[in-house]
């Protein structure tokens, strides 16, 4: 179990970011490598993500991973 603290994502930027590219939540999932029920929870603002989740979505997305953070 990783002991790096959880971070906050900003679950309606993400979604936004996601259906710009007209992508299902599994087709987030395949291409980031993170869990469907992941992205899910985390575009519906129930819990965070570690840093590593972060940078894999950010990674899938083209962006920096800091736009997926909730200010």
């Amino acid at each position: 179990m990783s002991t790096q603290a959880l971070v906050k994502v900003d679950g309606q930027r993400l979604q936004k970011l996601r259906g710009r590219r007209l992508w299902l939540v599994g087709d987030l999932a395949e291409k980031s490598g993170v869990h469907r029920n992941t992205i899910s929870k985390l575009e519906n603002d129930r819990g965070g993500a570690y840093p590593e989740t972060i940078r894999k979505l950010a990674k899938a997305l083209d962006v920096d991973p800091t736009e997926l953070l909730q200010e």
